[in-house]
């Protein structure tokens, strides 16, 4: 089993924030979309003797400042210490697994090029880690299992009003041997991109008449796993 580990610091936080002030000083217009929401990603591929994947656990870590409006909100941690007691824990797991009918849970994943439908949240847990609320659930695949000889995945809000960065770990558990890649996003090229695209807008550009712009998938990290299928 071969793992990605997390890389430390948030190497392009930092960019995904000044793209806020991009693009709220490029336009007259407050509503066009940016990131609201920053959250550290982990991803976990179960796979079987087989090499099949059966289900993939998500890991968020929210940003410091949702974290706290979410406690707060919830009324917990009222000691402010950044810990939970288990009693708190139980209160926020699932906190954020209350999914609409349709919503994809902000993750793609693709098996030979054919997408792969993954089931709602299940075993969801939540705790924090330097005052910052960390939860992870499990979905299962749909149909069982699928081969996972060429799966790719991206977790990404597609309105980006959350920015998903994969810094968390992202492994294969099982008892095959999987090979992972990454190929994380161009944020210089893409920022380029949407600044050139702003500035072809003029000031009487009606958001509520135009589609806002999906530029989510843009900004997002894209997994490749390979198993052996036995």
């Amino acid at each position: 089993m071969k793992r990605i580990a997390a890389r430390g610091p948030r190497p392009y936080l930092l960019a995904m924030r000044w793209i806020v002030s991009l693009l709220t000083c490029s336009l007259p217009i407050p509503a066009l979309a940016h990131p609201h929401v920053f959250i550290d990603t982990g991803l976990e591929f179960i796979v079987d003797e087989s090499g099949h994947l059966t289900h993939v656990r998500v890991t968020w870590a929210y940003d410091e400042l949702y974290s706290l409006y979410t406690l707060e909100e919830l009324k917990l941690d009222q000691d402010f210490d950044g810990n939970l007691t288990e009693s708190e824990e139980q209160v926020l797991s699932g906190f954020d697994a209350q999914w609409i009918e349709g919503y994809n849970g902000d993750l793609v994943v693709f098996a030979d090029g054919a997408p792969v439908t993954l089931s709602g949240p299940m075993e969801p847990t939540a705790t924090t880690e330097d005052g910052r609320i960390v939860t992870s659930h499990l979905r299962a695949v749909e149909g069982g299992s699928i081969p996972a000889t060429a799966l790719t995945a991206k977790a990404y809000d597609e309105t980006f009003y959350i920015a998903y960065e994969v810094t968390r770990p992202v492994r294969v558990s099982g008892p095959v041997s999987c090979q992972i890649d990454r190929v994380d996003p161009d944020i210089d090229g893409q920022l380029a991109q949407m600044q050139a695209f702003l500035l072809t807008l003029d000031a009487d550009y009606d958001l509520e008449e135009n589609d806002i712009p999906l530029v989510g998938e843009s900004f997002a990290t894209e997994i490749f796993i390979s198993c052996p299928n036995t």
